[in-house]
């Protein structure tokens, strides 16, 4: 195999003893030198491939430490409900209609990402729908995948009626008169369609029953996607037997896109057990490495756990997925096996939860056990000082502060300002991480680093800009640092010789730029395990 030179560039090493370089060489899917173009010349050896980067910025591949991507996949193949495509319940219904006219009677209609927050009519309902179709069953979820709309026909397909009783961790929504007006939220979403797996109570099931075929076809099919915005490592954080399946059947066949990572949800803690597995287990393609839990719900739909109510109105109390006893016995029993344990957790209610578990843990873990919470949404200061008792990994994404944060501010007042308090968790000596939640927003990594650097909502109103990083720290939090979130930083997410060869080269020099002008950033070419994966036609 030849080697490959990219030189003329300037490169972003994430490695503290040299910042930066003008060349690196790559062969044999590792990086072989790094530092002037003379330098990786030699070491990239005879016949190499040379690339000229004009002067763009080189990187390690991005790393998503939370990244759903077999379902972000299957959201690439669906209705694209997301604002602004749709901006209002008449858009989402004529979405649903024109979908029903070349769709046989029967077969279901699916749309991801709708935001209703947005919709001057509120919230659509089941008779909403129905005025696109009665002919086909419809769910349309959330853009936080924590609550779905569906018609009368996707209730009547799933034997859903009236006298349905809310489950443990979720609920039907009703209308003053006691009617269902379609809205499911979270657990009560296990209820509408055929489903792989059976999670109980332990998060909201989005594992639908799908062919295989299906699945694997439009996971190969997201390889452009990812790989055209330089991603080369996604962790899936929320892996149940059905997508462990898939990811393994992509892997002998030589399809999967990604160097993929997966965390098992909680439900399966006992039976992992049984068998005595837990992470890391696996290889630098196919993973497992820490376990999922919830703690509450989604800022976006109304049920993040706060300690004093949000809303306009105060009209969100939030709710729980465990009780909290509940919760520090499941995380406390995951990590006496062995795991690395991340908790979903988004309001300070909740956090509070959520840190007595991980205090319970550090009890019985190893000597490094990197606890994780899962977009950290509202830690008050106290809380996020004892963080630094445990080494806990904040795991952000500040795409939600752009796409949603006209609504937090709405919502939250001025605890909106603090949601994702990035700089306080840098200061104090915490590395946070930066990752998508796709397919709840863009899976681009220029996206979510632009927010990260100038937190303004999508209407340009200020959104806690004091926790604002610098565009090298957010860079650092989606290579290196999230890299470290996976227990690989001695073979990933740095440039330095003898790691694998993951590297982005972006489109342009990204020094400088500014948030906007950062959101318009894309892969010139990427290069994963040494191989150009992607390479942009220019």
């Amino acid at each position: 195999m030849s080697g490959m030179l990219i030189h003329n560039a300037a490169v972003l090493t994430m490695d503290d003893a040299q910042p930066r370089a003008q060349a690196l060489a790559v062969r044999e899917g590792r990086i072989r030198a790094v530092g002037t173009a003379e330098q990786a010349r030699a070491a990239a050896g005879p016949g190499a491939v040379e690339v000229d980067a004009g002067g763009r910025t080189v990187l390690p591949g991005f790393i998503d430490p939370h990244n759903h991507l077999l379902s972000t996949a299957e959201s690439l193949a669906a209705l694209d409900a997301r604002y602004p495509r749709v901006t209002s319940v008449a858009d989402l219904v004529a979405l649903v209609a024109a979908e029903a006219e070349h769709t046989p009677p029967g077969q279901w209609i699916r749309g991801f990402s709708m935001d209703d927050a947005k919709y001057p009519e509120g919230r659509p309902t089941r008779r909403d729908l129905d005025g696109a179709t009665t002919e086909h069953p419809v769910i349309i979820y959330h853009v936080s995948g924590h609550q779905a709309v569906v018609n009368s026909a996707a209730l009547a397909w799933s034997g859903i009626g009236e006298d349905v009783p809310d489950p443990v961790g979720g609920s039907f929504l009703r209308d003053e008169g006691g009617r269902l007006t379609g809205m499911v939220t979270d657990a009560a979403m296990e209820l509408l369609l055929p489903l792989a797996v059976d999670i109980g109570c332990h998060g909201p099931n989005f594992h639908t029953d799908l062919p295989a075929e299906q699945l694997l076809g439009w996971l190969s099919d997201a390889a452009g996607p990812y790989l055209s915005a330089g991603v080369t490592t996604v962790c899936d954080p929320q892996v149940s037997a059905r997508e462990l399946r898939v990811y393994r059947a992509a892997r002998a066949a030589g399809t999967l896109p990604l160097r993929t990572f997966g965390m098992p949800l909680s439900h399966q803690l006992d039976s992992l057990t049984a068998v005595g597995l837990a992470g890391p287990f696996g290889d630098d393609w196919l993973r497992l490495s820490g376990m999922k839990f919830y703690s509450d719900g989604t800022l976006l739909g109304g049920t993040a756990k706060f300690s004093v109510p949000y809303g306009e109105h105060g009209e969100f109390p939030g709710s729980l997925y465990h009780h909290p006893d509940q919760l520090v016995d499941l995380v406390t029993r995951a990590a006496r096996e062995g795991w690395q344990v991340a908790i979903h957790t988004q309001g300070d209610a909740a956090m509070e939860h959520t840190l007595k578990a991980i205090a319970s843990a550090a009890r019985v873990s190893g000597p490094d056990p990197r606890p994780r919470v899962e977009h950290c949404g509202y830690p008050t200061r106290e809380q996020v000082k004892r963080f630094t008792d445990f080494g806990v990994i904040p795991v952000n994404q500040p795409n939600f502060l752009h796409d949603s944060g006209g609504d937090f501010l709405r919502r939250l007042g001025q605890r909106a300002h603090r949601l994702q308090p990035m700089r306080e968790e840098i200061d104090l000596g915490l590395r946070p991480v930066l990752s998508s939640d796709s397919f709840v927003s863009s899976l681009r990594p220029m996206d979510t680093v632009a927010n990260a650097v100038g937190r303004t909502t999508r209407e340009g109103l200020e959104i806690g800009t004091d926790q604002a990083v610098t565009l090298h720290e957010a860079l650092r939090a989606h290579t290196l640092d999230a890299a470290h979130s996976l227990g690989v930083e001695d073979r990933l997410g740095m440039l330095r010789e003898g790691h694998l060869a993951d590297v982005v080269v972006l489109d342009r020099d990204v020094e400088g730029l500014s948030p906007d002008d950062l959101r318009r950033v894309d892969a010139w070419m990427t290069v994963l395990d040494g191989e150009v994966v992607h390479r942009r036609e220019d």
